[in-house]
């Protein structure tokens, strides 16, 4: 089977899972919401992959891939409170006794649930858009420096002449920070801007293992200090996530 066919079928059935359905399907066919994360996270994951081993492993970039990677990231965060949604709401159903197979199949009520605003059709075609691109996302100025500063890491082959171990590394680390920092634009995921930290600390430290020049490691430095500090404040969180709000720190 060619690659290209399989890539295609796969988008397909990754766009009718994420528009079938409406703003409650959480409950309503839960089924639909998990198979919804099952492709995200996955193909994300691939897509990643991809993007970090074309100049280690291959020597060479691909534009599609790069696209496709791209698109695949930025899904992330607009799964993630729907994927929540659908946990804690099989979680109430199972402590209520209900049979949790037959409610994750054919979905059910929730307490306090009403169908009361489930449906959008009345609303402006610009209101539906608007809550459709910023429904539980919040594009802080720290994660979108994040993000700005991972995508500069992986071109420090071209601004700063990296090579070996060190553009490597740099390449790696800046596409990881890429990753987790458009992920903790989902408002449930914004705890996850931590691993920036980490991946902070690790700029700091390579340039010295890796015997990199003093521009190099200054910079590194430079940019792992900034990682680390831009990944303290949270930035304003604007919905609640019932017991989940307790872990959006």
């Amino acid at each position: 089977m060619p690659d290209a066919g399989l890539g295609a079928l796969t988008y397909m059935l990754e766009i009718l899972t994420g528009i079938v359905g409406s703003s409650r399907r959480w409950r309503t066919m839960p089924w639909l919401v998990v198979i919804f994360g099952i492709m995200i996270v996955p193909l994300g994951v691939v897509s990643i992959t991809f993007i970090v081993i074309q100049p280690i492993v291959l020597g060479t970039w691909c534009t599609l891939c790069l696209i496709a990677a791209a698109a695949m990231v930025i899904q992330i965060p607009y799964s993630v409170d729907e994927l929540i949604a659908t946990g804690q709401f099989l979680a109430r159903r199972r402590r209520a006794g209900r049979p949790i197979l037959r409610v994750f199949l054919s979905g059910d009520t929730d307490e306090g649930d009403s169908r009361e605003g489930e449906d959008s059709f009345e609303q402006s075609p610009l209101a539906v858009i608007r809550e459709m691109l910023a429904g539980g996302i919040g594009v802080t100025w720290t994660l979108a420096l994040s993000a700005l500063i991972g995508v500069w890491l992986m071109f420090t082959r071209l601004t700063l002449g990296a090579s070996g171990v060190m553009a490597d590394a740099d390449h790696l680390i800046g596409s990881l920070v890429i990753t987790v920092s458009v992920a903790a634009m989902a408002e449930a995921a914004r705890a996850l801007r931590f691993l920036n930290a980490l991946f902070g600390l690790a700029l700091i430290i390579i340039p010295f293992v890796a015997s990199a020049s003093a521009l190099q490691t200054a910079v590194g430095s430079l940019a792992g200090f900034a990682l680390i500090a831009l990944c303290v404040p949270r930035g304003p969180i604007r919905n609640r996530y019932g017991s989940w709000s307790r872990v959006v720190v």
